[in-house]
């Protein structure tokens, strides 16, 4: 036998025995308890990287545990393919979106395979493939139908260049991230689903998730953001119209002395116009339209503001204040509008002070009384209400609602709640992805595609204009057609795609169903398999994708087609993985293989100057701080790169990256090589031990046993209840130590069986970690079928007591000797045996023993003090 672990030879002969017996293929079986694990799918971007490896090796140690636990588990692989990032590269790259895509996912799933991962690929899905998508236009035309969906101008992040909007997170430093252009904001007709129908019902449901991480369910309730206020009606001058405004202290309405909107309100416009501030307020409007319009954007700058030339009327005073349009002021906050008490609100204090306007204090603290004329800053907190009428004198918390009251009674507002939470707009003005199923008719308006004509299928023969401009405008084929509600014949198609987040938001069903064609999936199979018991992802998809299938769910389950609305019963977001980068003072950022040791330092391989060593931050291809799984794949094998990745940190924690890290791994898996190569080599004739401790008469066979069942219940309860998979691999390395100290030339029979016993237990309680490596030991054990086939591994419990007990001793506090006892051993036993002890005689020597304690706890501790 070879003495060492061949990866190059073992791994690829397994693969090929597990997809020739197709041991990862799984179909409905009501008699079998299900277990549905996935990870969050890939990007298909040519290759994996070692974050990938991290997240899908954590998942198959988990599936591969279920099954031998005796589940029916579903573990399915696919792609997110359809997006901006396969748009770039294909200009970058001179190819086409589709064509690189394709040849991506060839590549990836040929590294996937390479990992030994279980997926069962029978079950593969790409999100650009028509057979998908046409059930999400069909979805659509559902969500149409039932007025969850809808068409409103709106305005967007728009690059002129590029000619395409832009998301928030492109948008840098109010410049396009691609082409150095000052963004602007557009109003362009967009798609949206009402996803704030559900606010309520998503932000009460965070408290429902147990086997989500408390840091996710807090990003999603203040991303949700509710505010109980009450809404304000202030009619305005002049019009018979009003102007509603949300607030959460209606308590201060009497200190209201200006509006403020955004300069995106719809009402900025109209009230300007005609008036001697019409140029002014249209110039502010274009200038803020450069600007970062989000709630961290617009602390970057100056708070500022036009007077619109309307106002309109404080109910509670009936004093006309003036309406501002102002930069700190979102349309996606409340109605786009705010009243304004600089009293109250320091921002509102800053701009009053900045432009002359009223400040009237209504609330006053304990102490010496605000004064108007002198103030420095707002008083915001709680206190005796002034200047408000009927209202003086009351705290001003209990105000709130009395107010609130009031003002409905005298028809001026109402209480209300808000959300920081809007609609999503699903609208994208680019070429790959999934167009929108509606037709657009002169006479009739929009008309939804008729269900028998879906998929509109994407032309995948476009080519992308100049910049990424989507060609689907311009395509005469694909854009016009006929009104199929009047006959028109220059009706026209709608030309923008759907966000790839609506792909990603309902894929985990169609795995459970994926060549069903007469629905989005098959009900009886949602019904099996659904939810997912197991997700696993990063946290930087806390709030988009993880809201967004939670509110998909909650469309479904309000249509009839399923009966949860929750997606996913446990979440974990695992760490990054990082590492230090290196950098030449000439060539800048290197990868690690470009910088060599040279004695005590490193060296750049190019120009041979020394390289600076920087900080442990996650892996990233512009700091070129990354490792290649191919290189890993290629020097260790699959398995040593797995082990590595479970044993360096808990799967919730970072990872630091570390060669030495995976040498350790790689001696640790010849280590296990060497000792199963030795045991079958001298072991024979013997069967493994499988009785109780008790029923050995030899105290190391008794220990060894022992040792073995306090192992295997170790390790099954750190995978099934925490994911600990590191703590699980140091016990299973205990174990492998303790069996190292057995003398096989001195070995009865019955310590032989023990240690049969044991080697088996190391094998089954590794295979999920090691997959082709216990394939193949356990063959050579004689063994028939996969270790995959075999139950997990059950410890005793009449065996996990040992009845010796491990004594440290301490001479003056430092240790200095261990020893086992009987259980039952009084203390001065312990004390006799600890004084016995060579080591302790040695330290003592001939000085006076003063003291002996005796410490029985989880383990007995002897202090000798001398």
């Amino acid at each position: 036998m070879e003495e060492r672990y061949n990866p190059s030879a073992v791994e690829p002969k397994w693969q090929e025995y597990w997809n020739k017996n197709q041991l990862f293929k799984v179909d409905e079986d009501p008699s079998r308890e299900k277990y549905y694990l996935l990870e969050m799918f890939p990007y298909p971007s040519g290759k994996i990287h070692i974050g990938h490896v991290r997240n899908y090796t954590i998942g198959d140690v988990v599936v591969r545990y279920k099954r031998m636990k005796g589940f029916n588990v579903i573990h399915p692989m696919g792609w997110d393919a359809f997006g901006m990032p396969a748009e770039n590269a294909a200009i970058d790259n001179n190819t086409h979106p589709a064509a690189w895509t394709y040849d991506n996912i060839r590549a990836m799933r040929a590294q996937l395979k390479k990992m030994g991962f279980s997926y069962d690929w029978d079950r593969e899905i790409a999100t650009c493939r028509p057979e998908y998508y046409r059930w999400e236009q069909w979805l659509f035309l559902k969500m149409l139908e039932k007025g969850m969906a809808y068409r409103k101008e709106s305005y967007v992040n728009w690059c002129e260049k590029c000619q395409t909007v832009l998301a928030n997170e492109q948008v840098e430093q109010d410049k396009c991230w691609r082409c150095s252009q000052v963004v602007q904001q557009k109003k362009l007709w967009q798609w949206f689903f009402k996803i704030t129908d559900y606010a309520e019902d998503l932000l009460v449901h965070c408290d429902k998730l147990p086997g989500w991480p408390d840091k996710v369910t807090v990003m999603q309730k203040n991303w949700i953001g509710k505010s109980v206020g009450a809404e304000l009606k202030f009619a305005i001058d002049g019009k018979d119209e009003t102007l509603d405004v949300f607030t959460t202290r209606p308590d201060t309405i009497f200190g209201a002395t200006f509006m403020c909107l955004a300069p995106e309100h719809p009402l900025v416009e109209s009230l300007s116009g005609g008036t001697d501030q019409e140029a002014k307020v249209a110039a502010f409007v274009d200038k803020v339209s450069k600007q970062e319009r989000s709630a961290d954007g617009i602390e970057k700058y100056e708070k500022e503001g036009v007077f619109t030339g309307a106002y309109c009327i404080n109910p509670a005073t009936g004093n006309k204040i003036p309406i501002y349009t102002a930069n700190f002021v979102l349309m996606g906050y409340g109605t786009g509008a705010i009243m304004s008490v600089p009293a109250g609100d320091q921002r509102d204090f800053d701009f009053a002070r900045k432009y002359g306007l009223d400040i009237r204090v209504v609330v006053q603290p304990e102490g010496e009384p605000l004064d108007p004329e002198t103030m420095t800053e707002a008083f915001a907190g709680r206190g005796t209400m002034v200047n408000s009428g009927r209202f003086d004198g009351m705290d001003s918390k209990e105000a709130i609602e009395v107010m609130t009251d009031w003002l409905d009674k005298e028809g001026h507002g109402k209480k209300a709640v808000s959300y920081r939470l809007r609609d999503w707009g699903i609208s994208r003005q680019r070429y790959w992805g999934t167009p929108i199923p509606v037709i657009h008719c002169p006479a009739c308006g929009v008309v939804p595609v008729p269900e028998t004509d879906l998929p509109i299928a994407l032309p995948e023969d476009a080519n992308l204009l100049e910049k990424g401009g989507s060609p689907l405008p311009t395509l005469d084929y694909f854009a016009k057609t006929t009104c199929p509600a009047c006959g028109r014949e220059d009706a026209r198609r709608d030309t923008d795609t759907m966000d790839t987040f609506v792909e990603s938001s309902w894929y985990y069903l169609r795995y459970c169903s994926p060549r069903f064609d007469q629905g989005m999936f098959d009900p009886e199979a949602v019904k099996y398999w659904a939810p997912v018991d197991q997700y696993i992802g990063g946290v930087e998809h806390a709030v988009l994708h993880l809201l967004y299938s939670r509110y998909f769910m909650r469309v479904l389950n309000t249509l009839g087609f399923i009966d949860f609305k929750e997606p996913f019963t446990r979440l974990l977001t695992q760490g990054m993985v990082c590492k230090e980068t290196m950098t030449c003072p000439e060539h800048g950022f290197l990868f690690p293989e470009q910088a060599e040791r040279d004695g005590e330092t490193l060296a750049c391989t190019m120009c041979e100057k020394e390289v600076e060593v920087g900080r442990v931050i996650k892996m990233s291809k512009s700091k070129k701080n990354v490792v290649d799984p191919n290189e890993l794949l290629e020097k260790y094998g699959a398995d040593v790169t797995r082990l590595f990745c479970l044993f360096a940190a808990p799967p919730e924690r970072d990872l630091e990256w570390s060669e030495d890290g995976v040498e350790g791994s790689n001696r640790f898996v010849n280590r296990v090589w060497r000792l199963a190569i030795a045991c079958m080599e001298s072991i024979s004739g013997v069967s493994p031990y499988s009785g109780a401790a008790a029923g050995l008469t030899s105290s190391d066979a008794k220990a060894l046993y022992i040792k073995a069942n306090q192992t295997i219940q170790k390790v099954s309860q750190d995978i099934d209840k925490s994911f600990h998979f590191n703590t699980a691999i140091s016990a299973v390395m205990e174990l492998v130590n303790a069996m190292y100290g057995v003398d096989l030339d001195k070995a009865d029979d019955e310590l032989k069986s023990v240690l049969l016993f044991c080697l088996e237990s190391v094998l089954l309680l590794l295979s999920p970690i090691l997959p082709h490596f216990c394939e193949e030991l356990f063959e050579k054990m004689g063994h028939k079928g996969s270790v995959l086939e075999q139950a997990w591994p059950d410890f005793r419990e009449d065996s996990l007591k040992t009845d010796e007990v491990l004594v440290v001793v301490q001479v003056n506090g430092k240790l200095r000797s261990k020893f086992t006892i009987g259980a039952g051993e009084g203390e001065e036993a312990i004390k006799a045996v600890a004084l016995a002890d060579e080591k302790i005689i040695k330290h003592v020597q001939d000085k006076p023993v003063r003291k002996v304690i005796v410490i029985r706890k989880k383990q007995t501790l002897v202090n000798i003090v001398v």
